[in-house]
């Protein structure tokens, strides 16, 4: 059983290792968090094994169940069972029951979501999300990737826009006029880390850049009455 230690990392507990609790078990435990992960599929949990000690097959997820393999201990649990709905309510329930700090929970509707958070759950939508993440590379041709971080900080990957190229750092002063941070700067496979404020941009430049999503917004606008004028 998953017992409480000192610990200075923060300790999770996976249920369900569907595509989205498998990937996600396999990130924590490769960046080296403590981890505890349950699922009815003997196979999946014996794979998880090799990353986990604490993983353990849980044929019905009722509160005793669960309080058996220790997830109460945990200071996070995320529940990634969203597609048996009323599986997902039921384990959500009784993990937030458990006294766990920060229940986690999949949802694949809004619905679905609007009782999860009632119930005390902190609430994700990994299709939703990640069909957001598409739609901000869809809506440029010169944004190449998006990642949000949280709801407030994120990166987008853009080919520096043409009226950019030829001017340096600090005359553009994107920080001021656009709220963006330049955090790396790409050209030939060359990744710039310590970009200087006199680095003038150059043709083919990949700009790394940091910010809120409304400044992100602001810069495909701003990208694309360049390309109306």
């Amino acid at each position: 059983m998953f017992g409480k230690q000192k610990k200075e990392s923060t300790t999770y507990g996976i249920v369900g290792l569907g595509r989205f609790g498998y990937a996600l078990a396999t990130e924590l435990a490769e960046s080296g968090a403590e981890l505890l992960v349950i699922d009815r599929d003997e196979e999946k949990v014996r794979e998880l094994r090799d990353l986990t000690e604490n993983a353990y097959v849980v044929r019905n997820l009722d509160k005793k169940s669960l309080e058996e393999t220790g997830i109460k201990n945990c200071e996070v649990a995320v529940v990634c069972i969203g597609e048996q709905m009323g599986t997902s309510i039921l384990t959500t329930l009784h993990l937030v029951s458990l006294g766990i700090p920060t229940v986690i929970a999949k949802a694949n509707s809004a619905e679905h979501g609007e009782i999860l958070r009632t119930l005390g759950a902190e609430v994700v939508y990994p299709e939703r999300d990640m069909a957001i993440r598409l739609a901000h590379r869809l809506e440029s041709s010169q944004i190449l990737d998006y990642v949000q971080l949280s709801k407030k900080i994120n990166i987008t990957k853009v080919v520096v826009p043409a009226k950019m190229v030829g001017k340096s750092i600090m005359e553009l002063d994107i920080r001021s006029k656009l709220g963006l941070n330049i955090i790396a700067i790409e050209n030939n496979d060359n990744v710039m880390e310590d970009v200087r404020p006199e680095y003038v941009m150059q043709q083919d430049d990949i700009l790394y850049l940091s910010g809120s999503t409304e400044n992100l917004h602001r810069l495909t606008e701003w990208i694309e009455k360049e390309k109306a004028l």
